[in-house]
């Protein structure tokens, strides 16, 4: 009886422990079938009133600039300042040999002199013939002399007049020659029509300068200064309706960025624009004006100008690289309320900075995958690391031009029909 008990004893411990084993290896195979989570990092979209702003190569030119160059002939024989200084208005710069010029001036005075000593004889002589007619014409009412020598005087009268009057004339011309002479003395000092800085290809001591050709040095305005950047006409349109919707407190904004990518800390101003679009570019030339205090802008450098006008009210926006594309389709990857991968059609707007403007298919509430594309399906438990846009190094500031029709290629998600997935340029 006894062995009967255990016999059955040890069937029955060999089912269980049989059932056991059956049942870890199920659960095993279960846990075996299913896909690991996919890792991926992921934030939250943005919703934000953002300006939109386009993007120009633009030149710094200087908003005034002169050619000094020399009213008189001559050598330099003084200078007084060097290449690249700073000169104020009315400031002496160069001083050209004025012996020559010293000398017409005296012979200009003393042709003057001359000439009204000449003035003063013919005066005397028409005097003296003035004379000599009213005692004719006397001595002709007492039929004293004959009528024609009445008639010849009149004549030796008027021919006397006449010699006056022409050496009024010689006086007034030598007058205007003595202040030539003077002018052309006092010209060879050369003084700065303007305040700026002079350019470093100025001329040296001994050059010789000819009168309204020769270049002494350049001197151009420093502050304010300009860049002049051109716009297509598309763009143009596009600002002319913007600055129709903006007021005197808000209108275009300008700014530029500096070749080593710096942002200049000073806004700018629209102050000019050209009449008619270049033929061979279509484009239009403006000039927007800045201050310079500090001399850090000079003509010839390179800008890129920013033009920000239009603003688009609570726009959503995701960053750039969560964007995947394929043919003219548009998808970001979001995370579902079961913690899965879901796959959403958008429309995209507008470049600003990292991030694109989503025109439809998202909203506020959504959380996109920035992250983690690589081979990513619809459908797929997600393990997510939330970041924030710092910590990818996002930024709004970074932008181009709102016009730019790139699109970053990216993968599409699995879930499309008839679709194969592309193969994704994000980590």
């Amino acid at each position: 009886m006894i062995a009967r008990k255990s016999k059955a004893l040890a069937i029955a411990l060999a089912l269980m422990t049989s059932s056991l084993i059956v049942g870890c290896g199920e659960e095993e195979q279960k846990q075996a079938a299913a896909p690991p989570a996919s890792q991926v990092k992921v934030m939250k979209v943005i919703q934000r009133d953002t300006p939109l702003t386009s993007e120009f190569a633009g030149q710094v030119m200087a908003a005034d600039e002169v050619k000094v160059q020399s009213k008189v002939s001559g050598n330099v024989v003084d200078k007084f300042v060097n290449g690249g200084d700073f000169v104020e208005f009315g400031q002496l710069l160069y001083k050209i040999d004025a012996r020559q010029y010293e000398s017409a001036v005296l012979r200009a005075q003393a042709n003057l002199e001359q000439a009204k000593a000449v003035l003063v004889q013919s005066q005397v002589t028409l005097r003296n013939s003035q004379i000599d007619l009213d005692r004719y014409i006397n001595m002709f009412n007492e039929q004293a002399i004959a009528e024609q020598t009445v008639t010849t005087q009149a004549a030796q009268v008027r021919a006397n007049e006449a010699t006056v009057a022409a050496n009024e004339h010689a006086i007034a011309a030598n007058e205007a020659l003595l202040q030539t002479a003077y002018q052309d003395l006092a010209d060879t000092d050369i003084y700065a029509p303007m305040s700026g800085k002079l350019s470093v290809d100025d001329v040296a001591i001994g050059t010789f300068v000819s009168q309204g050709q020769t270049t002494l040095v350049t001197i151009g305005s420093t502050d304010p200064i300009y860049v002049q950047f051109s716009i297509s006409e598309a763009e143009y349109l596009k600002f002319m309706t913007v600055q129709a919707m903006q007021t005197e407190h808000n209108p275009i904004g300008v700014t530029i960025t500096l070749s080593d990518g710096r942002e200049y800390p000073y806004e700018g101003r629209i102050v000019e624009s050209d009449r008619e679009m270049a033929n061979n570019t279509g484009s239009l030339t403006m000039k927007a004006l800045f201050p310079n205090p500090s001399g850090l802008l000079l003509p010839g450098m390179f800008a890129r100008v920013k033009l920000t006008g239009e603003t688009v009210p609570h726009a959503i926006l995701v960053p750039q690289r969560s964007i995947q594309q394929l043919l003219d389709k548009s998808f970001v990857m979001t995370v579902g309320p079961d913690g899965k991968s879901v796959a959403k059609t958008v429309t995209l707007g507008a470049k600003v900075g990292s991030y694109y403007i989503i025109n439809s298919g998202l909203t506020a509430n959504d959380t996109v995958v920035v992250e983690g594309l690589t081979n990513l399906r619809e459908g797929v438990d997600l393990a997510v690391t939330n970041v924030t846009p710092g910590e990818m190094g996002f930024t709004l500031s970074e932008v181009t031009s709102t016009y730019d029709s790139d699109r970053t290629l990216a993968s599409t998600p699995s879930n499309v029909p008839n679709q194969r997935p592309a193969q994704s340029n994000n980590g």
